[in-house]
């Protein structure tokens, strides 16, 4: 797990938790994360994230899709029992109506396409994190 490794955000700054089986991924996404000023924590699977008590300091998360283990809508449906309503942005490299679905009805916030536009992701983390919806969002 990493936490700010390029310097401590303001005491008010949401948190974010990075969860992806890709470490390259979540190395990159950190350092979005720290360019915007946000919180971070990285987890390598759901179950990682779940095995720890950070859930209750977190404000929202990226998940991909698709991981060994759990996968993001099961990590979701999972979550919802521990913390209904926290935001969940789903990310996958194999778009299709069928992974979207899925998305839809597990309750996910925001659905997006890898390579991810990072300005898109931080719109809808900024979003989220205020209690707005950001449905439809690719």
């Amino acid at each position: 797990m990493r936490v700010w490794e390029y310097g401590m955000p303001p005491s008010s700054a949401p948190i974010i938790a990075i969860i992806d089986d890709d470490a390259s991924l979540r190395r990159a996404l950190g350092r979005v994360m720290a360019s915007a000023s946000l919180g971070y924590r990285e987890f390598g699977s759901a179950e990682s994230f779940l095995e720890t008590d950070v859930s209750e300091s977190i404000d929202c998360l990226i998940a991909d899709m698709t991981m060994c283990g759990l996968s993001g809508p099961e990590l979701k449906q999972q979550l919802d029992l521990i913390r209904p309503g926290l935001p969940m942005i789903i990310l996958t490299a194999h778009d299709c109506g069928e992974m979207r679905q899925a998305a839809r009805v597990a309750g996910v916030s925001a659905f997006f396409r890898k390579p991810v536009d990072t300005e898109a992701l931080l719109d809808a983390i900024h979003w989220l994190v205020r209690g707005a919806s950001c449905e439809g969002a690719a």
